[in-house]
């Protein structure tokens, strides 16, 4: 029997592109197929409310990936989107190290490394804020990194990008509204 692998972000940059998503943690080969429909729809919609909001804060920038998000040679992640200080922002993604949020919508094939996985990664690398959205369920996980446990929100999402800006606040009803059969 082999031996596992040992995975490195240069080897997952170095896969093919065939539709699946490739991302490294702690030597950990996660791989997740293209997202479904309702993904992306949920996707979409927060990054409109927090691109919005974020235009009125010129300091920092929302992304979305693909992205080469990599603190060390085992690690390489994509968060779905990405708050990231502006001057950190440059044509290279090793320059991206300090995200202020980070945003999964959780899959069936994606939960166990956006709940357990990346939410680990995200805790040790400090990450402010960490969200795992549950169209399943309806809710969204906040995470930051002393946190035990997440806190569960059920009705209006909130986040500030610091304390001298205002707060956004997301509607979780309008966010999971009417999306497609899943």
């Amino acid at each position: 029997m082999a031996a596992p692998v040992y995975w490195t972000a240069d080897m997952v940059r170095a896969l093919p592109d065939d539709g699946n998503r490739y991302e490294v943690v702690w030597g950990e080969l996660l791989v997740t197929p293209a997202p479904r429909p309702w993904h992306q729809i949920v996707l979409a919609r927060l990054q409109l409310a927090l691109g919005n909001h974020l235009d009125r804060h010129p300091t920092s920038y929302l992304l979305a990936s693909p992205a080469d998000i990599s603190w060390s040679p085992d690690v390489l992640v994509q968060p779905d989107l990405f708050v990231v200080p502006r001057e950190e922002v440059s044509g290279r993604w090793e320059t991206f190290k300090t995200l202020l949020l980070a945003v999964e919508v959780v899959s069936p094939s994606s939960a166990r490394g956006d709940r357990l996985v990346k939410r680990r990664l995200y805790q040790r690398q400090r990450v402010a804020t960490y969200w795992v959205a549950d169209p399943d369920a309806q809710l969204v996980e906040v995470w930051h990194p002393g946190d035990d446990r997440p806190e569960i929100v059920t009705d209006t999402l909130r986040w500030q990008l610091a304390p001298d800006t205002d707060e956004i606040a997301i509607s979780l009803r309008e966010l999971f509204e009417n999306l497609p059969v899943r």
